[in-house]
């Protein structure tokens, strides 16, 4: 059964929100439908949800344990029911890449990341610095082993990290190969510390990923554990989405399907009216995304196209902090 199918059957059996919203698009299309998966998200959880407090002062309105996917091969899941700012969307993922836990460099380029950020550029949960350099310890208990492979020394604070994006990447070329090889249904990255995430201003919300293969095609998991529908989700969509592509590429596999998990799926209740009104707007053809032929950790903004990329006005959400 499709998601949308799913979700049609959920709202069914819709609370009484009393929301009024226009109805479902018309258009069915492959490439349309895509976007219909995000519409009818925000659908439902203006329907459904319940009305959470939260510590950021803006009450939500909230679901548990959304799941929707995407088929990558039938366009780039970008949002055209609202023009995206897709350069801040490019900078952030090759921020992410870089590993870097300070936004000295993004901010340069977006200020996305800026009201989480000290002065001084420092951020408590930076994504990447844990994709790139997640803390391991100097020895294990006796007999244990662990990887050496991707194994290095953090230059700032010289304790001993691993590289699960390499990891990754490595694995995965090991697989073309041989279908058989042990990791084959172990290429998850994470981004959650819990050391870190017990003391941090804004641990990671999309805190962990997990590359599946079938065939010749590269699937990606994401697991999101709170997820801002009007602001963040777009984001993560398209991010992970051009994460997978890039990934396949370097590794000789066709980007399959982008699956999300959405754990505590809300919305602000200062985005209501904004989502209602992108729900009137018919999604439009998707757009397309050219990458570079080029080594994977020689890719930068530059070597990232987008083609054919057609949406609506912008509509201004409030960042809840």
């Amino acid at each position: 059964m499709e998601v949308g199918k799913v979700v049609e059957l959920l709202v069914y059996h819709r609370k009484d929100n009393n929301t009024n919203l226009p109805g479902r698009p018309t258009i069915d299309e492959p490439n349309y439908r895509q976007m219909k998966h995000y519409l009818d998200m925000v659908r439902y959880v203006l329907e459904n949800g319940e009305r959470k407090v939260n510590r950021t002062g803006v009450a939500t309105l909230a679901c548990f344990a959304y799941f929707y996917k995407v088929d990558l091969q039938t366009g780039f899941p970008l949002l055209t029911t609202k023009k995206m700012y897709w350069d801040s969307l490019v900078h952030e993922l090759f921020w992410y890449l870089s590993g870097e836990a300070h936004i000295r460099s993004l901010r340069k380029k977006t200020k996305i990341w800026d009201a989480w950020a000290d002065d001084e550029g420092r951020l408590q949960t930076a994504y990447g610095r844990f994709w790139r350099r997640f803390p391991m310890p100097e020895k294990g208990m006796e007999g244990e082993k662990w990887g050496t492979k991707w194994v290095t020394r953090d230059e700032e604070t010289g304790q001993k990290t691993f590289d699960q994006i390499q990891y990754v990447i490595d694995s995965l070329k090991e697989i073309r190969v041989n279908p058989e090889h042990p990791n084959l249904r172990r290429l998850v990255v994470s981004a959650w510390h819990p050391g870190n995430a017990a003391e941090s201003r804004l641990p990671p919300c999309h805190y962990t990923f997990c590359f599946n293969v079938m065939g010749d095609k590269l699937n990606c998991h994401l697991t999101q554990r709170s997820c801002d529908i009007a602001l963040g989700v777009p984001f993560n969509l398209a991010g992970y989405a051009l994460l997978t592509m890039m990934i396949a590429q370097e590794t000789g596999f066709k980007a399959g399907e982008f699956a999300h998990s959405l754990l505590d799926a809300h919305i602000y209740e200062n985005h209501i009216e904004g989502l209602k009104e992108q729900l009137k707007r018919e999604p439009k053809r998707l757009p397309r995304v050219e990458i570079a032929s080029k080594p994977f950790d020689r890719l930068s903004f530059d070597d990232v196209t987008l083609h054919d990329y057609v949406a609506d006005e912008v509509i201004k959400f409030p960042v809840a902090v």
